[in-house]
Order: structure tokens, then sequence, then C-alpha cells
């Protein structure tokens, strides 16, 4: 039993040291590395050796809730649009109607097998309908695969999108189960009206977050991380209060401020990288503290018979359903339908029960985390075997640390890109001297395979060159242009033409 300070501050350092090294291992197994943090989490805990009395869901519930809203700012922040966008639809189809119909089937099943209510029944569907794709690409990552075409597009949004249908359903469940004057014509409206404040309340304190940090001038550069983490709750609470869904509001701000341009960005990206690994790993061990293993022997058939109908037939009915008519081959659906991990969401939200007083929220809650366990250990072992099979998978390119890094700051308006060569381009076979760039842009480095050269003015271009170029904003379009002979829409300034041409001087 922890008693003095000293003696917590030293587990605490203890778990997260053990918790970040044992992470190598999935390096080498393929296993997502939820699963050690929770491993470790429940080894700690009073049914495991490091035997710590911990039965708080509240705090696990508050802390839970903080984790996730700087988990999804996170991979708001690291998604980018242009790549996600072809899959928007899609992505939104199974991160509602998705979600919805693997919950109501799971529900069923789960009513039928566990012999309860229906509505309990119901909500352990809805507990456990979210995904969590973050594993998926840990397990791919670890051994030097991705996905190929808009697969890693598609679920990196459903998964970053999925869970606030799954708390809505969750906290509609629970209020009838407790109010049994409650009714679906009452919930059903606030649905709507929590969602598309969410969104909207995302989008709107994205863009107010994106001229604070690029318009407010801090003596401190360490203090615009701290800045933007006060963004990040402020963007959950202020959604809240309007009755919007907290979590879509931080996911989509996260989404807006990745996206756009303001100073200092990649050292916020970078902390918030960090503090999304943090917030993983705190909230895995506090779950894993907060489960008995004991008492999940007591549900364990059950619950395998409930994981097993989850993977098998709940999210490839949901998946198949939500790309009907879409472009995705039957072996990508497939794939798709198979990464369905669950992770630390199912296991947050199987303790609002215990907030809302229900009697049977102790059986639900090691129902669910032994899903969740069930869900990762077969499924993110697998996974990569059944990405080769199903022919899905290609080799994951891995982009060089280049040896120097340059940060937009308040005082230097000049950014850099990576342009790359590609054989009959307007660069090739020239010398760097006789390119044509425009005034103040500079050719920083040549990235030539895996060599980087310092450029010179002899220095000749080769197919398939890439080019860390600085330049003022405004003129990377026409730098681009200069090397390549295009320039994406994208990067065009507003004040260019539609036809392409500049602006008469």
């Amino acid at each position: 039993m922890i008693q003095s300070p000293q003696t917590i501050v030293i587990t605490v350092g203890v778990l997260l040291l053990l918790s970040t090294l044992a992470s190598k291992l999935t390096e080498r197994s393929g296993i997502p590395v939820l699963l050690v943090f929770l491993s470790i989490g429940m080894l700690a805990g009073s049914d495991g050796p490091g035997g710590i009395q911990f039965e708080n869901a509240k705090v696990a519930n508050l802390f839970g809730t903080f984790a996730l809203s700087y988990i999804l700012f996170s991979g708001g922040l690291g998604t980018n649009w242009r790549n996600v966008r072809p899959v928007l639809w899609r992505s939104g189809v199974l991160s509602t109607l998705g979600v919805a119909v693997t919950a109501g089937l799971v529900g069923l099943f789960s009513a039928f097998i566990l012999s309860i209510p229906l509505i309990e029944a119901l909500l352990i569907g809805a507990i456990v309908s979210s995904t969590d794709a973050a594993a998926v690409f840990s397990v791919l990552r670890s051994r030097g695969v991705m996905l190929k075409g808009n697969l890693k597009s598609l679920l990196e949004l459903e998964s970053g999108s999925n869970d606030p249908m799954a708390v809505f359903l969750t906290m509609s469940l629970i209020r009838l189960l407790m109010e049994p004057a409650a009714s679906w014509l009452q919930i059903l409206p606030s649905f709507f009206i929590n969602m598309t404040l969410g969104i909207t309340a995302g989008i709107v304190l994205g863009k107010i977050a994106v001229l604070v940090l690029d318009g407010i001038h801090l003596q401190h550069e360490g203090l615009y991380p701290v800045l933007s983490m006060s963004l990040v709750l402020l963007a959950f609470g202020l959604s809240e209060l309007v009755r919007g869904n907290g979590f879509l509001a931080v996911y989509a701000c996260g989404l807006v401020v990745g996206n756009s341009d303001f100073i200092y960005k990649r050292s916020i990206e970078k902390f918030h990288d960090g503090l999304g690994w943090l917030m993983q790993i705190s909230m895995f061990l506090i779950l894993g503290l907060l489960v008995f293993p004991s008492r999940m022997v007591a549900v364990s058939t059950y619950a395998l018979a409930v994981s097993a109908f989850l993977m098998f037939v709940a999210r490839p009915v949901a998946v198949y359903l939500g790309l009907l008519g879409s472009d995705f081959s039957l072996r990508e659906r497939t794939l798709v339908a198979w990464t369905g991990l669950r992770g630390a969401v199912p296991i947050v939200l199987a303790t609002f029960p215990f907030i809302a007083g229900y009697a049977h929220a102790d059986r639900i809650f090691h129902l669910v985390f032994f899903v969740v366990l069930t869900s990762v250990l077969l499924q993110g072992t697998t996974l990569m075997p059944v990405a080769r099979l199903l022919k899905v998978d290609e080799p994951l390119v891995a982009r060089p640390r280049y040896p120097l890094e340059f940060e937009k700051t308040s005082h230097a308006r000049t950014e850099t890109r990576e342009i790359d060569i590609l054989p009959g381009s307007l660069s090739v076979g020239r010398q760097i001297s006789e390119l044509n760039l425009p005034a103040g842009a500079l050719i920083l480095l040549v990235r030539r395979e895996d060599v980087f050269l310092i450029p010179r003015g002899d220095t000749r271009i080769e197919p398939f060159d890439t080019l860390l170029v600085m330049a003022e904003k405004a003129a990377l379009c026409e730098v681009r242009e200069t090397l390549t002979g295009e320039c994406p829409e994208w990067e065009r300034p507003k004040t260019w033409k539609r036809d392409g041409r500049k602006p008469d001087a």
C-alpha cells in the first residue's frame, strides 16, 4: 500500500519508465503498444505483484476525459487534410452509421448470450463500438509496412472521428437505463445538435487558436506549447457548454490547427506528439490498475463470445454496409473490417456506468476490458499477415531526418519545402547556378538516395533528387514551377488567377 509522497513519485516514475522501455517489444513482436501499457498496469494493480490499490472509477473517468482530449487533438494535428479529403464521406459513414450498426448488432447478440435486458446489452455494444487505428499503425510501422491507396487515410480519419458517436450512444443508453421515463424520441434530436455543434465549435475554435498562436508574441518560446494546451481544454469545455460534442470538437480543432500555418508550429507538433504518448501511457496504466483480473474470469466465457461476434460479424457487416458502392475493392474492405481494434476509449466509456451508479457496472467494465484485450491480442498480432495475405500492404518508405531543421518564428516569415524532382522536370540536368529562382529562394540541401549533399552553383540536378528549399510563402509556388514545371492548387497564393497565371505587376 502506497503511503508516502516519495513512494508515489518513485512508483509513477518506475511505471512510466517500464512502459516506455517495454514499448520496444512491439518493434519485434508486433504486439500493439497499448497491450503492453495495459499489462503493466494490471501487474501493478491490486491483483498483481505490485499490489497498488486503486478502485476510484471517477478519477479514472476524469483523467480519461483529459487524456482523450489531448490524444484526439494530437491525432487531428497530425492528419493531412489533402490526404483524407478523398475519403471524407466514407469515413463519416463508418464513424456514424458504422458505429451504430456495430453497437446494435453486438447489443442484440449480448442480450441473447448473456440473458440480460436489451438496454443493458445495447450499452455494452455502444461501449465497444469505436476503434483505435493508432494501434494498427504502430503495428504496421514496427514491421516496416504500410497500406496501399486510401486505406491509411480512411482508417486514420475513421479512428479519430468515431469516438464521439460511441460516447453519445453510451451516454444516451445510460440515461435510458437510469431514467425509465426517457425515450429515444427525446434523445435522437440531441444527436444532431451534439454532432453539429461539436464540429462547428471545433472548426471555429481551431481558426481562433491559429490566430492566437500566430498573433500573440510571447517572450519565451516554451510558453507556446502551454498556450496550445489551454486552447485544447477550452475547445473541449466550450463545446460541451453549448451542448456540442467535446471530443469531436478537439479533433476538428486539431485538424484545423494542423493544416494551418503559424509560428513555432513544428515545436507545438512535437510537443503534442510527446504529450499524446504520455496521455496514452498514463491512461492505460490507470485503467490497468482499475481492473481486477480475477473478476474477468467470471465473465471470460461470455466475453470471448461477444469479442468473436464483434470481430467476425458486427464489424465486417458495418464496414461492408458503410463502404457499399465505394471504390474500395473487396480485399480492401476486408482489411478495414479486420482493423477494428478496440483501445482505450471503450475502457474509459466502461467507467461511465460506475459514475451513473448502475448496479451492474462492475460486470460491464470487466467484460468490456476482456473484449478489448482479446481484440488487441488477436487482431493486433495478425494484422500484418492478413494485410499481406490480402495483398493490400506495401513497404513503408521512411522519410529521412534532415541534418538541419528550420522553425518558423515571429521574426522570420520564410518556410521550407521538400520538392521531389521527377524525370521530365524542368530542372533535371541543369546546374543550380542556371536555375532562375525567385529572389531570396535558397536550395539548402539536396537528398540523393540516402545521401545529403550541400549544394553549390555547379551542383547538377538529377532525377529523383529531393530538394530542401527555403523561400517566402508567396514565392514557394513559383519555386516549384521553376524546378518541376507545375504547382499544385493547394500551394498557389490566393492572389493568383484561376488559370494559373501570376497577377499583373
